[in-house]
């Protein structure tokens, strides 16, 4: 077994990855020297290049470090990669991410999210809440918090709260005093084959919980009776039925005030400054887990009134003043990449901004996702008022036969519809504003302009320049 006292310096293969990236500063906390490489130069990767961890960007042998004790690679890497290839042959010691996070908590107190989506912001606002509280924890994400611009931190206090990743099984490596489960809806069919299989390995997870340890799972799982950690809880977003649930919502254009109810505990007039109902039934995760704790309950308050969310999760780009002329403009971006993901964010959304003209610019990410959920994504997109789609972000896959966005186009009822490259849709939006229709649209009478980005891929890309676009000039 590798002794971490033993390693000075670490070499990624994928460290543009987000849960690969935290494991990069985490070594470089304490003390390790460490480089990598990705495949493309991103905000996430010039961001460890400030901070010190050299990147390269091309398969080049002459710029792989030869004087590494460990080499950490993520199963997204194809196996054809030279660097890996010459790593494996050379008998370098070679981990993949799982491995080496279960090693790291190996010996802590984990607090570990897993769900097929909700894991990055639940695991973000629950790390937030014991940091921001004073409890204190060590956090690796999913995702970038806003808060504090990072992935990962570090506190003297053993206690790590880990984003639980279900492709490739990695969650199995990890050994939770809490776990949490946010959903079990079927995805990574090219890793599991069967929705039966990927729910069995949630099943698995669940058992992982160590003795003494508690399971939070969402009330409405399918097989929730099948979860194997005795000592455990419900929750919901308004399901009395639920051990832990939300109550008396108010919407506060854009924010949320509401009240946590539990059997023998409650919380009042919780103030969530995020958009999103999902997002309530998130921060439940976090409430309940930090009062198990014995966080004070105006420390918890006061935690989730200050979380400022998690980027790519709908995160406010531009947010005008509430108005009720045609000039009010709300962009939201999100991570989505899942039916039931965009689902959510477009039910949150709308539910907010109900009087705005609701479009919607999605970027399918995988081909193998986009044959399996075609008619899923546009039952879903049907939901908005106008609909854009991009071409598929292709990550490790090669291209299918007969799989293009056109799939989705085609299965969808909403009229209002169009397929466009990126810089058909920069040109489109600049149209919109200068025609002064964009918050009127197809369905007439609405107010102002509701326009989301979503999608896994690198649509990310694209927020700065539609932001310069829709942001009013002052």
């Amino acid at each position: 077994m590798i002794d971490f006292k033993d390693i000075q310096k670490v070499y990624f293969i994928g460290i543009g990855g987000i849960g690969m990236s935290a494991l990069a500063r985490y070594f470089k906390f304490h003390g390790r020297s460490v480089s990598g490489y990705d495949k493309t130069e991103t905000p996430l990767t010039r961001k460890l290049v400030e901070e010190g961890i050299p990147v390269h960007y091309e398969e080049d042998l002459s710029q792989a470090p030869t004087d590494v004790q460990l080499v950490v690679y993520t199963p997204a890497v194809p196996k054809a990669h030279k660097e890996l290839i010459y790593y494996q042959e050379q008998q370098y010691p070679l981990l993949k991410r799982s491995e080496v996070l279960g090693l790291i908590t190996n010996s802590s107190f984990n607090i570990c999210v897993a769900g097929t989506h909700g894991k990055t912001t639940v695991s973000t606002m629950t790390a937030h809440v014991l940091r921001d509280s004073g409890y204190g924890c060590n956090a690796f994400l999913g995702g970038i918090a806003v808060n504090y611009n990072s992935n990962y931190w570090s506190n003297e206090r053993n206690v790590c709260v880990v984003e639980a990743d279900e492709y490739d099984r990695s969650f199995l490596r990890l050994s939770p005093d809490v776990a949490v489960i946010t959903s079990m809806d079927p995805d990574h069919l090219d890793i599991y084959g069967t929705p039966e299989a990927m729910e069995e390995a949630f099943i698995e997870f669940s058992g992982k919980v160590k003795p003494g340890g508690w399971l939070l799972n969402k009330f409405s799982l399918e097989r929730s009776g099948e979860l194997k950690t005795a000592n455990r809880l419900s929750y919901s977003l308004t399901d009395d039925r639920a051990d832990v649930y939300a109550t008396n919502i108010r919407n506060q254009y854009g924010s949320y005030e509401f009240d946590v109810v539990m059997k023998d505990w409650s919380l009042k007039d919780i103030v969530l400054n995020m958009g999103g109902l999902h997002n309530i039934e998130n921060v439940i995760v976090a409430i309940t887990v930090a009062h198990k704790l014995g966080i004070e309950d105006e420390k918890i308050k006061a935690a989730v009134a200050s979380f400022r969310g998690v980027k790519r999760r709908f995160e406010y780009i531009v947010k005008t003043p509430e108005a009720t002329d045609h000039e009010a403009i709300v962009f939201v971006d999100d991570y989505a990449h899942h039916p039931e993901e965009l689902r959510a964010l477009i039910t949150g959304a709308r539910n907010l901004f109900p009087h705005m003209h609701s479009t919607v610019v999605f970027q399918p990410h995988l081909f193998s996702r986009t044959r399996d959920f075609a008619t899923e994504f546009a039952a879903t997109l049907d939901m908005a008022d106008e609909v854009i789609l991009l071409p598929i972000y292709p990550a490790r896959e090669l291209p299918m036969e007969g799989v293009t966005s056109a799939l989705i186009l085609g299965s969808m009822k909403n009229k209002h519809k169009q397929l466009l490259s990126k810089e058909e849709l920069l040109e489109t939006i600049k149209t919109k504003l200068a025609g002064g229709n964009a918050g009127q649209g197809a369905t007439g009478g609405k107010r102002g302009w509701l326009l989301i980005t979503a999608g896994a891929g690198d649509i990310d890309a694209l927020v700065q320049p539609i932001k310069k676009i829709v942001e009013p000039k002052s």
